[in-house]
């Protein structure tokens, strides 16, 4: 976790840009899908998985989010 906040934090002073974070809620109204199937994306013993789909981020004991910067780009690449 500190890593993660390093890396963060690093990215932030290189960027001047405020790190977005999304959680499930945001995910699924952006994304148009429900949340089982933003598991299913990720589980890579599913017929739906997606190894380019962003991965979730440990924001804590119980709670994860998404970069909004790699859903973006994810979202991006799929209206080719």
């Amino acid at each position: 976790m500190e890593n993660q906040m390093h890396h963060l934090n690093e990215n932030m002073s290189q960027n001047n840009l405020p790190i977005r974070i999304l959680r499930m809620t945001e995910l699924t109204v952006m994304l148009g899908i429900s949340r089982s199937s933003i598991y299913e994306k990720l589980n890579p013993r599913s017929k739906y998985y997606d190894e380019n789909f962003p991965k979730p981020i440990k924001l804590g004991a119980s709670s994860v989010g998404w970069h909004y910067a790699s859903v973006e780009k994810w979202l991006t690449s799929r209206m080719v």
